[in-house]
């Protein structure tokens, strides 16, 4: 039944209702989305006597009424609030049942629903709700910041810094350990004496020392961005120069092993540099620990590559393929990298408020205090620190593969792959080690005592585990004792090599480049020293000044070295 009522001074409404059994009702107002919009003056009802006629046919009314209610209830909102209850987390219950004229008790109808600002108590699950409202009605969705951005985009600027430093050390060591592979057909190609051999292969070290103060010094002035480019580029070049070098004769292949030595050498103290701003000391000794593992895994990586370069396209390819991967690293870098977080337009505010931590950015310095660095009791536990270290690293990494082949009697196949195994088992513990570290500073421990903990482990560690290698007599245990003592060693990545960037943040670069001098040198004359001692003596002898060596560094260390900031 279709009834038109006017009333004084109002809009009329019609309303239509079937039998009994349906209890929809069909409201049809001004305003109503989904109805026709009928209005009548005062006027109008005063000329046109109220009658009770239908406007349209009984079953077209049913029809559209039926159509309007279908299209509300499959109206659907995604909402993300999350509440038990569904009537106070923002649509309320309907209205009470309301009696029209002319109709039973059933024909009453079932409100529509009313909507309410709700509290909102969690934005973290997303629900699906069914309403029967106007689409006006709907709240908008909620969209989370940066849920639609790409994984790549919400990546940490400063872990993208640690990510570029670890791939340069990683190019760093592959392109110096592929000379020891090739150095076996070069020398059986250009008749090179052992005295020869040995020549080449120190020259590197050359130019490598002569970068290391210097590399600091460039790093700490101009940045660490542009020095550590220079260097991969610098090494790179001289890397794919040296078959050309070698063809035109000895002094050339010299001088051109000189210059990768002057590109190396100034990585270290760069990486240092750059990380020292980049990185806040919570996160220091797993990032150090990452871009170091770099450098074992880049050795793993050129002893396992350079045999198969080798014999398929000859010794040349070897030198041109790693070379050429550094023009890949430097697009990459220059595309990316900064030298410091106020220098990268990219990154966010909350980022580089986490780095500084409250601290002012300072200008990069244009004179080194040597006086007042060279007067600090931990600048000086840091070198003679790195000297123990490197001498007993350089002794098992360059003697190792001598040890296997005359003492445990593994023939050189055998002793190749097992010279992967320190390596290896250095990256895993160096990255263990840093997550060790910054636990222990996140949990209140200083950063002092989690310095002298870590390094100490670096240097009883390996004491511990040469002493025990004397005693064994197989040749398992021998490689066991061998893995421990690095894997061991490894820790030293989260103690004096995170160092340098506690006591003085901005010479860390020079810091670093002090103490790699005198680790420089102990590998060297470590190296020299084990010879003498093996023509006169045997490896227990070896081992026994290692393990003396270790054991001053660790009173050194514990004695004189600080976490603390010494140097403004």
């Amino acid at each position: 039944m279709v009834v038109v009522t006017g009333v004084t001074g109002k809009q009329h409404e019609l309303k239509y209702s079937t039998s009994p059994h349906c209890r929809w009702v069909c409201s049809l107002v001004p305003g109503d989305r989904n109805g026709r919009q009928i209005t009548r003056s005062t006027a109008d009802a005063a000329q046109q006597p109220s009658v009770q006629q239908p406007l349209m046919s009984s079953s077209a009314m049913m029809r559209f009424c039926n159509a309007s209610l279908k299209r509300r209830l499959l109206s659907k909102v995604e909402c993300f609030l999350s509440s038990s209850d569904l009537v106070t987390s923002g649509w309320q219950k309907p209205r009470r049942r309301e009696s029209l004229t002319g109709g039973s008790d059933n024909a009453s109808c079932v409100a529509r629903p009313e909507y309410r600002v709700p509290t909102r108590k969690r934005a973290d699950c997303k629900a699906k709700f069914e309403m029967t409202g106007s689409p006006s009605d709907v709240p908008a969705e909620a969209v989370l910041p940066g849920e639609d951005a790409a994984w790549w985009q919400q990546f940490p600027k400063r872990w993208t810094i640690v990510v570029l430093c670890f791939f340069s050390f990683l190019l760093c060591n592959m392109d110096r350990v592929n000379m020891s592979i090739a150095i076996l057909p070069m020398s059986a190609e250009y008749g090179w004496s052992p005295a020869t051999v040995g020549l080449i292969q120190s020259s590197f070290f050359w130019g490598y020392l002569l970068t290391q103060i210097l590399g600091g010094i460039w790093a700490d002035r101009f940045g660490g961005k542009v020095v550590l480019g220079f260097g991969v580029v610098w090494w790179s070049i001289a890397t794919m120069l040296t078959p050309v070098a070698a063809k035109l004769g000895l002094p050339f292949l010299l001088v051109v092993r000189a210059f990768m030595g002057i590109g190396e050498g100034v990585a270290m103290p760069a990486m240092n540099n750059i990380l020292s701003k980049w990185i806040p000391v919570s996160e220091r000794s797993r990032s150090l620990s990452l871009v170091y593992s770099g450098m074992y895994l880049g050795s793993v990586t050129g002893l396992a590559f350079s045999p198969f370069l080798i014999s398929k396209f000859g010794w040349p390819s070897v030198f041109y393929a790693f070379g050429s991967l550094g023009s890949i690293w430097f697009a990459l870098w220059q595309r990316k990298a900064r030298s410091s977080p106020s220098e990268d337009p990219d990154i966010s505010e909350d980022e580089k408020r986490h780095i500084l931590g409250g601290n002012t950015v300072k200008e990069p310095v244009s004179s080194i205090p040597w006086r007042l660095i060279l007067s600090k009791p931990p600048v000086w536990a840091l070198i003679i620190s790195h000297f123990c270290h490197n001498w007993g690293t350089f002794i098992l990494l360059t003697w190792m593969p001598t040890y296997y082949n005359q003492v445990l009697k593994f023939n050189l196949t055998e002793s190749g792959l097992l010279c992967v195994l320190p390596w290896l088992t250095m990256a895993v513990f160096a990255n263990i080690g840093g997550w060790i570290a910054d636990t222990l500073v996140a949990k209140g421990v200083s950063i002092t005592n989690v310095r002298k903990i870590m390094q100490s482990i670096g240097f009883l560690g390996p004491a511990f585990f040469l002493t025990l290698l004397s005693k064994v007599r197989t040749p398992a245990m021998a490689v066991l004792c061998m893995a421990c003592s690095q894997g061991s060693d490894a820790f030293s990545q989260s103690g004096l090599y995170s160092n340098h960037q506690d006591i003085g943040p901005r010479y860390a670069g020079v810091l670093l480049g002090l103490s790699n001098t005198a680790g420089v040198l102990a590998g060297v004359f470590g190296t020299a020293a084990t010879g003498y001692i093996l023509q006169k003596g045997s490896w227990d002898n070896v081992f026994q000044v290692a393990v003396i060596l270790y054991i001053v560094g660790t009173v050194v260390w514990n004695v004189f070295s600080t976490g603390e900031r010494i140097l403004e």
